[in-house]
């Protein structure tokens, strides 16, 4: 139902939460070049140490999703989102002493702050675009923040180099990791270059605070999911436990590889252009350039479903074809030049990968959630709680980059992930029961 009384109300509602699925976007897709910016700055020594600081942002959508529905049933999506904002603000500022003492713990430890408020503005901001106006508009308004959130996502890397990269900062990289800069004379270049993330991170935290002004105001009704999902109608009562959902469960695996595959094909990319020999201000291109492809994909998802294909359909088209490129990936290779870059092919099928990517999380959500009755509000915990695959391929997809020293044969971990999102796209989702009825 519509919680908004007036056109104008419901506009600064999409706008306001526009704004926030910006946020997400904006501080989620920069660790696609925070990864190398940190492995040669904190001078780490394998692929598994630098994506720990993808590790450490993303997990807490694992530990912290279901301590967040409850915060939001307690406190209201208002007060909610205020402080999911400042606890990312907090978590921004803690990339100053981090930078200060250059010590990569501490920033793995702001990363997780700032995952934490994530999974608190996730949990509330999701419901929302739902309930703020009519339900047969809800899919529109979705595919609002889609596009709020990955134009975020192109602009982030960008917007982070051109911040964070001074002139002269790439000849200092490759000086630390050809040897050639040693001694007090590295560790003072070193020390340099991690301090320019400050300037940067202290001019977002006062934003963040500056935005959750807004939330002290009724421009967005105060949401309360376990109010607007009173009782638990329908199948959903049937049922003593939310694990009695074959296809909500099938559905938050499937959700956890999706996620992980697609982080895989953003962050990664950066690392494996340098291993071409781009640099890194050339290689930012690319996770831009994924995320582009993701929106192009998530447009024409706004074009054609419903009304020329169903998003059932639409998934099936989008997982056979996100394997199919996957394939491609790791088993054609050679040399080409687009956009004044020379890279293996294989880079391009990765960059390929964000057009069917855009609409798997999409297609999973509603056949996962549905008809779960009073277990809505936990069946949605669960499934944000699934975003913690992005914490935990990335670390699969660099130990078997280091166990096998190639990058390339790394994206195999891909092939399964796009299998079993096949498997639940075809069948899994149908699955009603554990066991049939006799």
């Amino acid at each position: 139902m519509a919680a908004t009384t007036s056109r104008k109300g419901y506009i600064l509602s999409v706008a306001t939460l526009g704004a926030l699925f910006f946020v997400f976007g904006l501080v989620s897709w920069v660790n696609s070049i925070l990864v190398p910016y940190f492995k040669v700055s904190c001078e780490l020594h394998s692929e598994a140490q630098s994506y720990l600081a993808n590790f450490a942002f993303y997990i807490s959508y694992l530990v912290m999703s279901i301590p967040s529905s409850v915060l939001l049933n307690k406190v209201g999506f208002r007060r909610a989102c205020r402080y999911g904002l400042w606890v990312l603000a907090f978590g921004a500022l803690l990339f100053v002493p981090a930078a200060m003492t250059r010590q990569y713990w501490l920033f793995l430890v702001a990363l997780f702050t700032m995952g934490t408020s994530l999974s608190i503005l996730q949990t509330t901001a999701n419901p929302a675009v739902t309930v703020i106006g009519p339900l047969e508009s809800a899919s529109r308004r979705i595919s609002i923040m889609g596009v709020c959130n990955k134009f975020a996502g192109i602009i982030a890397p960008l917007l982070f180099a051109a911040l964070v990269i001074h002139p002269g900062d790439e000849a200092v990289m490759a000086a630390v990791q050809d040897g050639s800069l040693v001694g007090a004379a590295k560790d003072a270049a070193l020390g340099s270059l991690i301090r320019n993330v400050i300037p940067p991170y202290i001019g977002l935290a006062v934003i963040l605070f500056l935005f959750s002004l807004i939330f002290y105001r009724p421009v967005i009704p105060d949401i309360n999911p376990s109010k607007e999902n009173a009782a638990g109608a329908g199948e959903g009562t049937e049922r003593s436990s939310i694990l009695a959902y074959p296809y909500l469960v099938l559905g938050v695996l499937a959700l956890l590889l999706h996620v992980g595959s697609q982080v895989i094909s953003v962050n990664t990319v950066i690392g494996y252009g340098q291993s071409m020999g781009l640099t890194l201000s050339e290689a930012k291109i690319f996770p831009s350039a994924t995320l582009f492809c993701i929106l192009i994909g998530y447009t024409a998802g706004i074009a054609l479903i419903p009304k020329r294909l169903s998003q059932q359909t639409a998934l099936k088209i989008c997982t056979v074809t996100g394997l199919v490129l996957s394939l491609c990936a790791v088993l054609i290779h050679g040399e080409v030049r687009f956009f004044g870059l020379t890279t293996d092919i294989s880079i391009w099928f990765l960059v390929l990968l964000g057009i069917p990517n855009s609409l798997i999380y999409a297609g999973i959500w509603p056949l996962a959630i549905r008809r779960l009755g009073k277990w809505t509000n936990l069946g949605s915990s669960l499934l944000v709680m699934g975003l913690c695959g992005n914490a935990i391929l990335p670390l699969v997809y660099a130990w078997v980059a280091d166990r096998t020293g190639s990058l390339a044969t790394a994206y195999w971990v891909l092939v399964p992930c796009f299998l079993y999102l096949i498997y639940y796209a075809f069948s899994g989702h149908k699955i009603e029961y554990w066991r049939k009825s006799k």
